[in-house]
């Protein structure tokens, strides 16, 4: 099995001046840590990967600091036999889940952030996952991330987890 936080939109340092300790006590233990974009800046990216290895891609408002981290504009991976697909702006939910299929079809779960609105629909077999954000919840009723269990290529569970009251 593999454990896997999901965090978008962290937007450090105005909204993260330093690790959550709600996100803090979602990471312990997880495997890997997968950020949607709009870090900001990489210390927050630093602070993440002192839990587990990150992969993280671009967003609106990343700079090459974040670039330079090792963040592209977007990511496919493999986790333990689940196809995972990485994208900031997946754009506007009308079309969405065509066009996530067309621009990563052999992916079973796409991960994008953006909008800080939590999202998790499926359709034709790919799954479409935004955690929202776990720092500017903006009009959301809390702050959001993401926890994923994988085994042998299938999710386990994906939830949405508040990180503010």
């Amino acid at each position: 099995m593999l454990r896997v936080a999901i965090v978008s939109d962290t937007h450090g340092p105005r909204f993260w001046k330093a690790m959550p300790p709600a996100v803090a006590e979602q990471l312990d233990g997880v495997d890997l840590i997968l950020h949607a974009g709009d870090v900001c800046v990489p210390s927050v990216l630093d602070d993440l990967a002192a839990y587990a290895p990150v992969h993280v891609v671009l967003g609106n408002n990343d700079g090459p600091d974040v670039a330079a981290w090792g963040a592209p504009e977007t990511l496919q991976l493999e986790l333990d036999g689940l196809q995972v697909a990485m994208i900031h702006d997946s754009g506007q939910k009308q079309g969405r889940a065509a066009r996530m299929r067309r621009q990563f079809p052999e992916a079973d779960l796409v991960v994008f952030g953006h909008s800080h609105i939590p999202w998790d629909t499926q359709e034709g077999g790919q799954r479409l996952f935004n955690p929202g954000s776990p720092t500017d919840k903006r009009r959301q009723p809390r702050g959001t991330m993401g926890q994923l269990v994988i085994d042998a290529g299938r999710i386990l569970s994906l939830d949405l987890v508040p990180t503010t009251a």
